[in-house]
């Protein structure tokens, strides 16, 4: 008994020290990370600076997540909740997982998150693609060592991580929740999120990146470019190695399209749908398919978080494929009367039942990918055929158009010579009461033409369908149709094939309302400001062009559109 007493006051002597040593050695563990964020305030666009100093030694992991965040069952989109219970099908992840909408992680050791993997890309489904490029492939959760699964910050779980990998590395992904796209041309390849110092790795979507870490004292300085269309006021907190150092809000850099997800000038918008709207009156084809382009490759639309950028994008083309049509209906239907309205109403009415009935079906059972080649397949053969027709052995078969272009020629020939402005044939009708609807005969620079109709009211329900899928007027099809099966002149097929796209405007924008979508007002506002005006002047500018120039310009707009639907092209 007398020995444990006498150890008595050498074991307290011993929990003392261990107290003392833990009291001093906290102080020092808190210290191990000292950092700093630049600004607590950037606009979007801007570069954000984090500095200061770690343990001596340790790699570098800076990671910057948006405040919000987003899991499947948020999403208001009816196609995007029935897409997300498939998706999660088949991943770890659930309709419940959540995780930053913007998440980066800023490191000097990029190759312990994934690897620079070969990405090829365009073309038609059944090539492996036609072009390659190079992109950052995440690494699953289970490849991931302790040391980077403690810095990730809010990516702290399994289904979180590949959440987050999805978001990241598919299209759908990327374009319905990330909204930050890393592409070539038009094709997305990946977002952004492992970033390195650009300097050292050379990669494309380390531009804008730096990371100057002294391993020897600890001091770092990490900074990157943040993402040009962040939305206003988004927070996002800092993480360095695993510890939160404080957060900032990135402002908003500009006009701000809530449903585009973008900052642009809707000037920008107007001049280019003045641009189309005047080439779609030209030819009447094609309006929808460049609105669409231009969407994609000036203005950028992307949709708010949780709605595919598609189901902005559409509904907003159908604002240039309604209001261009109607800035050209006054010279076409009223001035100069070229409107063949038996066979244009017909085409219209077929259409909107295909667009607004038929095509739900249809898109809800066939997905657009599973077609679109089809679709490319026939306009491109149409364009052959477009070609074909402006050969001799054609132009002698039909010489009712033969006729008519030399009357054309021949009052241009005679305005330039008067010094006016050339004057174009009306239609004179020639068919009376009910026969219209099955046999409807006119006189066009007193030149016969004869249609059915009926017969385009069954190829409208087709097209109708295709313009609901696509968000477009259909037109890229109306009016190679109506010059190869119809046999009319272009200057007729124009104004009927407007007509038609008029009705499969109205058709798929009931459409989109009754799933609820909606386009982004002010950039619907933009495309029907500058497709009226457009519509006009494409109307005062097609008598400028002769029958053969007008089929040139559709050929090519065809081919153009078989290169687009095969992904042939990715410059746009």
């Amino acid at each position: 008994m007398s020995r444990s007493r006498a150890n008595v006051p050498f074991l307290w002597l011993f929990a003392l020290i261990a107290l003392l040593i833990c009291a001093l050695a906290a102080p020092a563990a808190a210290q191990q990370i000292q950092a700093e964020i630049g600004q607590q305030e950037y606009l979007a666009g801007d570069e954000v600076t984090i500095s200061g100093k770690i343990e001596p030694g340790e790699n570098l992991y800076v990671a910057i997540a948006s405040q919000r965040k987003f899991a499947p069952r948020d999403t208001k989109g009816v196609n995007e909740t029935k897409n997300f219970k498939d998706i999660v099908a088949a991943h770890p992840f659930n309709m419940e997982t959540s995780i930053p909408v913007l998440y980066y992680m800023l490191t000097n050791k990029p190759d312990e998150f994934g690897s620079v993997v070969k990405k090829r890309f365009g073309g038609p489904s059944f090539a492996k693609g036609l072009y390659s490029t190079t992109m950052f492939e995440l690494a699953n959760w289970d490849k991931l060592s302790p040391e980077i699964k403690n810095a990730l910050g809010p990516l702290d779980a399994p289904e979180k991580w590949d959440f987050f990998n999805y978001t990241h590395e598919t299209s759908y992904g990327i374009n319905t929740i990330t909204k930050e796209r890393t592409q070539v041309g038009k094709v997305t390849i990946f977002a952004r999120s492992v970033l390195t110092d650009y300097q050292k790795s050379g990669n494309y979507w380390d531009e804008g990146t730096t990371i100057d870490l002294n391993k020897e004292t600890g001091e770092f300085t990490a900074s990157f470019d943040s993402f040009r269309h962040t939305p206003p006021n988004t927070g996002f907190d800092v993480y360095v190695n695993g510890e939160k150092i404080g957060a900032y809000t990135l402002a908003g850099n500009g006009f701000w399209l809530s449903l585009g997800g973008r900052y642009m000038n809707p000037i920008w918008i107007v001049i280019g749908a003045i641009l189309v709207g005047a080439f779609f009156s030209l030819i009447g084809a094609a309006g929808g398919m460049l609105m669409a382009a231009y969407q994609v490759m000036v203005v950028n639309t992307m949709g708010p978080i949780g709605i595919n950028a598609a189901n902005v994008l559409r509904p907003s083309n159908v604002a240039l494929t309604l209001f261009s049509p109607l800035g050209s209906f006054y010279r076409y239907a009223v001035k100069e009367h070229r409107v063949a309205w038996p066979v244009g109403l017909s085409f219209g009415v077929g259409i909107l039942i295909g667009s607004i009935w038929l095509g739900k079906y249809v898109t809800e059972v066939l997905p657009l990918a599973t077609y679109k080649e089809w679709l490319a397949v026939l306009v491109v053969l149409m364009g052959i055929r477009t070609v074909y027709e402006l050969t001799p052995r054609v132009m002698e078969k039909r010489k009712n158009i033969k006729a008519m272009t030399q009357k054309f020629n021949e009052e241009v020939k005679k305005a330039k010579e008067e010094g006016r402005a050339a004057q174009m044939g009306r239609i004179e009708p020639m068919s009376t009461g009910a026969s219209k609807l099955t046999n409807y005969q006119f006189k066009f620079w007193g030149e016969k033409f004869k249609i059915n109709p009926l017969l385009f009211g069954v190829i409208g329900l087709g097209i109708g369908i295709v313009a609901r899928c696509f968000g477009i007027g259909g037109g890229f099809l109306l009016t190679p149709i109506m010059t190869m099966i119809g046999a009319l002149p272009m200057y007729v097929a124009v104004p009927v094939s407007l007509v038609g796209t008029c009705f499969s405007s109205i058709g798929s924008f009931i459409g989109y309302l009754i799933n609820g979508y909606l386009p982004d007002l002010w950039i619907a506002i933009s495309i029907i400001i500058g497709g009226f005006v457009g519509g006009y002047i494409g109307s005062r500018l097609q008598r400028l062009f002769s029958e053969v120039q007008l089929k040139v310009i559709l050929a090519v707009v065809l081919f153009f559109l078989f290169f687009r639907f095969f992904k042939i092209e990715v410059w746009i």
